[in-house]
């Protein structure tokens, strides 16, 4: 009995070793999952504090601004961090703003309906505004009175205006119509008008030697005046899409014009009747732009973004901001640390560009087939952050 009683509760060598593996077998399980479960909470551990990270970086640019009306045109001051905003109400709101903040100053109630365009004098001393009723106003900046007040200038409603030095400034209307005035002309009428263009005027340029005025139009030509002679002196040939804006680059020597099918065409200085190049983009509208260097252009497109363009040699070099809905206005402050951006839904972006100065020297060498690759491509100012940026410091 006591024999029986010691086989049943023994167990082999074979039975020992199995069991003793089993359990080596299920602790190894056990130490294997904690493992994972540790590797699992330390990436995200990671994770969030890349995130952190990101919310902790210090402000490097003013704090957004909601707008209760449609935006219409913003302006920097070019002497002050002041920003004037124009509505659809014909409204100028002025903005004392920092990298901590975006104060309203003052609101200008200059006109009955949408103020179209706005643009300060050179010393900021006068800011000059346009509007749909058809009226120029010349408002002084020192007192914030009213200097000069010009009732139906245009028979037709004023879309933009371009101040060429301290006493003469253009208008370009609905119609196609352009106007010059003079300050120092005691009647409110124009010194001079042409009308060689079939619809509206969306930009008007000049250069320092203010020989040339240029302005665009939405029926896809480029009309040139000669400013001393008074006189036109050249009209581009017409393209099938609107022409919506226009700059300067390499010292005034080039002229760069957008167009409504997101191309950008570009014109030496002084050869307006065709464009000696023209580079593809992402196929959207461009609205506005803005020279940032001698070599790279900020676009404010239809599809929400601020697209950076390196002219020579052309390059896309990405995203510089965004938007939830179409960019209609953009501009370079006075110092050309920031850019703003407005759009369509009533707000006004601040977007930090100081890192362009390490764009200038672009490779000649460029790769087309990476052209998608750079349309997409999230520089430091903007919003969004690619992936690879981003979890760069959890390798």
């Amino acid at each position: 009995m006591e024999e029986a009683d010691s086989c049943d509760v023994s167990m082999s060598d074979g039975e020992s070793s199995e069991m003793s593996i089993s359990i080596e077998d299920h602790h190894d399980t056990e130490n294997e999952s904690d493992l994972d479960d540790n590797t699992k909470e330390e990436d995200e551990d990671d994770t969030i504090k890349a995130i952190q990270d990101e919310s902790r970086k210090q402000r490097d640019r003013p704090p957004n601004i909601e707008c209760e009306h449609f935006i219409t045109d913003l302006c920097f001051h070019p002497e002050h961090d002041l920003l004037a905003v124009a509505n659809i109400v014909g409204d100028v709101l002025l903005y004392k703003y920092s990298s901590s903040e975006a104060t309203l100053e003052e609101t200008l109630e200059l006109h009955t309906k949408a103020c179209r365009d706005i643009e300060f004098s050179q010393n900021g001393n006068l800011l000059f505004s346009t509007s749909k009723d058809k009226s120029i106003m010349i408002t002084d900046m020192n007192s914030g009175k009213l200097m000069r007040f010009y009732d139906n200038s245009h028979d037709s409603p004023i879309n933009c205006i371009s101040v060429i030095d301290e006493n003469i400034f253009a208008t370009g209307d609905d119609d196609g119509m352009l106007k010059l005035w003079d300050l120092r002309e005691k009647k409110d009428t124009q010194q001079w008008k042409t009308k060689k263009n079939t619809d509206y005027i969306s930009d008007i340029i000049t250069n320092d030697s203010r020989q040339y005025l240029v302005y665009s139009s939405g029926d896809g030509s480029l009309t040139t005046i000669d400013l001393k002679n008074r006189s036109v002196f050249m009209q581009s040939e017409e393209y099938d899409e609107d022409l919506t804006c226009l700059g300067l680059f390499r010292s005034e020597t080039k002229l760069l014009a957008g167009s409504s099918k997101g191309k950008l065409y570009i014109y030496n200085w002084s050869e307006f009747g065709l464009h000696s190049d023209a580079f593809p983009g992402p196929k959207t509208t461009i609205n506005a732009m803005v020279p940032i260097t001698e070599n790279i252009v900020i676009t404010a497109c239809e599809d929400g973004n601020l697209r950076a363009t390196h002219l020579f040699p052309h390059r896309h070099l990405g995203i510089a901001g965004q938007h939830n809905l179409s960019v209609e206005n953009v501009d370079i402050c006075n110092t050309g640390k920031f850019i703003a951006s407005s759009s369509h839904d009533n707000d006004i972006r601040f977007w930090n560009i100081e890192y362009f100065e390490d764009f200038e020297k672009v490779s000649q060498k460029h790769n087309k087939h990476n052209t998608r690759k750079e349309l997409r491509n999230n520089l430091p100012s903007s919003m969004m952050k690619n992936s690879s940026d981003f979890f760069s410091g959890l390798c």
